[in-house]
Formats: structure tokens, C-alpha cells, sequence
């Protein structure tokens, strides 16, 4: 571990990234940003980005000041200069990599979803607890509860301003499989990814309805469909969406999910998950329907929320451009009226966990948030295999 800095100065943490891909590029760009706009007490250093290719995580190293490579995770958590490990990877090595450094008394920050199975799920979230009753701090990269319209919609749905929530919808809709000839990736196969747009896009819009309500999702009744079932294997050697010429493999996971379901306090819920929306490159829509008002959300007009609010002098819709220094996150950043991106949740996350081990206290979500999500996704896909069946969840309490 990095050694007892001077009480003078910032208390520094070296984080490992372990993973170099989209999601690395993502999160090395949170850490690099989150001490130039945000305050908290522990300074990041970026000591080591670990990857299988060393020439491509070497790379990532390069562009963005991770200090040095390392090609085995091992390797990267048993640094005595590390002290955060930052999992970017596969869903099939998340259980093992973050059980591994949890044991070593790091701190974790794992990316969604938590795990490929609820067993997995469970034994990380025991694991994260056991940590931290010794001060080691666990957290899930739901990034996107870290977009300052949603968390100011949070606010509101907490302070009421909508009332009594009845009635939810949730879609996150993608275009990116729609041709049959986009390669096979890791993605598509289940050994490695647990499952498809229900778990990697279904999976945000799950935890963003839970996040908001303050509720647990309690039961479903789904389908899913796979509607391209054979794709051309991928070169795996350039990462490219290049294919070998060696023929096609099975697709063994969903492309589109669509689920109804009913919160634990009585809302009830529909919820669409797809890679097959032509036209949809990474839209999430969200509405909360109350006894007083609804809030919606669209990411594509992600710097807005709107509300309607029933007692309102001159009712309908109002626009609310979520710019201002008293908004979520806002005030660190530009003046009022300039936009925030994609990229801004992401230092917002990196800021919020670096906070959270400072003050000693557990970050949110956290990984019994994450093992929440796992169970709904399991009951969704329970439902689908049994014929869209009511499947109930066996609820775990959200941070």
C-alpha cells in the first residue's frame, strides 16, 4: 500500500485500471478529471493500466498518464503502490478480479453489471461488507445516476414534488446489431457476458428507476428475443470489427428485452431494452408518472428534465435546463448554460468514490445495489425462459 502521506498534504491513492477498452478510456478520463473540478480530500495517481496486449493498454498508458503497463491483474493488485483497483472488464472476470483485491485491502470500483449470476453477485457483495467493516470501500459504475438532470430528478421525486409515484417507464434503446453481418463479439456470448442488452443497457435502466424512486423493483413478467442467432466470428486478434472468414458463431444471448413489473410500494413499471431500435445510438428514456406530477428524462437531451406539476399556476410541461451552480455535480463545472456530456458522469463517479474513502463512509451504489440489479435480472430472464411467468425478487435492501 502507498505509504501515510504527510497530515499537510492530500492524502494520495494509486488507482489500477484493469482494462483498456472503451470503458478504460472512459474511466481513465473520470480520474484524470476528478481533482481539476472537484475537491475531494485523496488525491488520484494513475499508476498502472493492465490489459492482455500490452502494446494496445501501453497505448491507453500514453494518451491518457497511467505511470506504467502490467499484463497480469495479479500483478497490478499486488502492487504496493496501488491502493483502488478499477475494473473495466468483461462481466466473466469481474467475481474473480474484485474478490481478489477486496482480499488484499483495496479499494474497488467495479463496472456494471456486477457479475454474470446472482451466486457471484452475492459472494461479492458479502465480501465487499466483510472489507468494509476494516475501511475498504466497494462501488458499481452505474454511471449514469451521476448525470446531473437524473440526480436532480431524484431530488425532486424525494422532496415530493410529484407525489405518490404510480407508474414508471424505462427504455434504453440502441441500434448497434441491427446489421446481420456486425461481427460476434464478447458482448454476444453469454459465457462471457452473462447476458445481452438486458444486462448491459436493461441493467442502467433497472438501477436509474430504483435510483430515482428510492424502491426496489419486487417482480416481472418478461420476454426476450434473440433475432439474429448466427453472426461471422470476429478477429479477436486486432480487436477490430473485422471478421476471420472462418464462418459464423451462435449469438447465446438477447437482443431486445421488454419486461413489465410492479415496485415494492405498488408502482408499476415497463422497462425496454434493445439493440435492434434502428435509428436509437444510445437513448434512455425515462418517466415518472406521481399523484401530483411526472418527471421525464431523455439522454439525448440529456442537460434537460421535465415536469409537469399538477398545482401548478399555469399547468404543463416545464422545461427545466439543468445548467445551474445549485444543480447536482453543475456548480464544479462551466457557467449556467453550458452543456455537460457523456464523458462528465464518469469524473462525477471517479470524484464521488474518492469522497466517499476520505470520509470513511460507503459509496453509492454499492455492491448490495449491484447484487439488487442481479436478482431483477435474473427474474427477467427466469420469466422469459418459463413464458413470460410473474417471477418475484427477493428484495436487498438499496443503499
Amino acid at each position: 500500500m502507498s505509504e501515510t502521506p504527510d497530515p499537510a498534504q492530500p492524502r494520495r491513492l494509486g488507482v489500477a485500471l484493469i482494462g483498456y477498452a472503451f470503458m478504460g478510456k472512459a474511466h481513465s478520463q473520470g480520474w484524470r478529471n476528478a481533482r481539476s473540478f472537484f475537491d475531494p480530500a485523496v488525491v488520484p495517481e494513475l499508476r498502472v493500466v493492465c490489459g492482455r496486449d500490452a502494446e494496445a493498454a501501453g497505448d491507453l498508458a500514453r494518451r491518457f498518464g497511467w505511470e506504467s503497463v502490467e499484463t497480469d491483474w495479479r500483478a497490478a493488485i499486488a502492487r504496493e503502490d496501488v491502493d483502488i483497483v478499477d475494473i473495466c472488464t468483461p462481466g466473466d472476470t469481474h467475481a474473480e478480479i474484485a474478490l481478489a483485491a477486496l482480499a488484499a485491502g483495496k479499494h474497488v470500483l467495479c463496472e456494471k453489471p456486477l457479475a454474470n449470476s446472482v451466486d457471484e453477485a452475492e459472494t461479492m457483495a458479502d465480501a465487499a461488507d466483510q472489507a468494509g467493516a476494516h475501511g475498504i470501500r466497494s462501488m458499481v459504475g452505474f454511471t449514469y445516476r451521476r448525470v446531473p438532470a437524473i440526480a436532480l430528478a431524484r431530488q425532486l421525486v424525494a422532496d415530493g414534488r410529484i407525489g405518490e409515484i404510480r407508474h414508471v417507464r424505462a427504455q434504453y434503446l440502441q441500434d448497434w446489431l441491427v446489421d446481420p453481418e456486425s461481427p460476434l463479439t464478447w458482448r454476444l456470448q453469454k459465457e462471457r457476458a452473462g447476458s445481452g442488452a438486458l444486462g448491459d443497457i436493461g441493467a442502467h435502466i433497472i438501477d436509474l428507476t430504483q435510483f430515482v424512486t428510492g424502491d426496489l423493483v419486487a417482480g416481472v413478467s418478461a420476454l426476450t428475443e434473440t433475432f439474429v442467432k448466427e453472426r461471422p466470428l470476429a478477429d479477436s486478434s486486432s480487436g477490430l470489427a473485422a471478421t476471420t472468414g472462418t464462418g459464423t458463431g451462435p449469438v447465446t444471448v438477447d437482443d431486445a428485452a421488454v419486461f413489465i413489473g410492479r415496485f415494492a410500494r405498488g408502482a408499476v413499471a415497463s422497462f425496454e431494452a434493445t439493440r435492434f431500435a434502428t435509428g436509437r445510438k444510445n437513448s434512455i428514456r425515462l418517466e415518472f408518472n406521481g399523484t401530483r406530477g411526472t418527471i421525464a428524462f431523455d439522454f439525448e437531451d440529456m442537460n434537460v428534465l421535465e415536469i409537469y406539476e399538477a398545482d401548478a399556476d399555469q399547468p404543463g410541461f416545464r422545461r427545466i435546463i439543468v445548467t445551474e451552480a445549485d444543480h447536482p455535480y453543475v456548480g464544479a463545472w462551466w457557467p449556467p448554460g453550458h452543456g455537460l456530456g457523456y464523458e462528465h458522469g464518469f469524473t462525477h463517479q471517479a470524484a464521488d468514490f474518492l469522497s466517499a474513502i476520505a470520509e470513511g463512509r460507503d459509496p453509492e451504489p454499492s455492491f448490495a445495489d449491484g447484487l439488487a440489479i442481479q436478482r431483477v435480472l435474473d427474474a427477467v430472464e427466469t420469466s422469459a425462459a418459463n413464458g413470460a411467468t410473474w417471477t418475484p425478487i427477493e428484495p436487498v435492501p438499496v443503499s
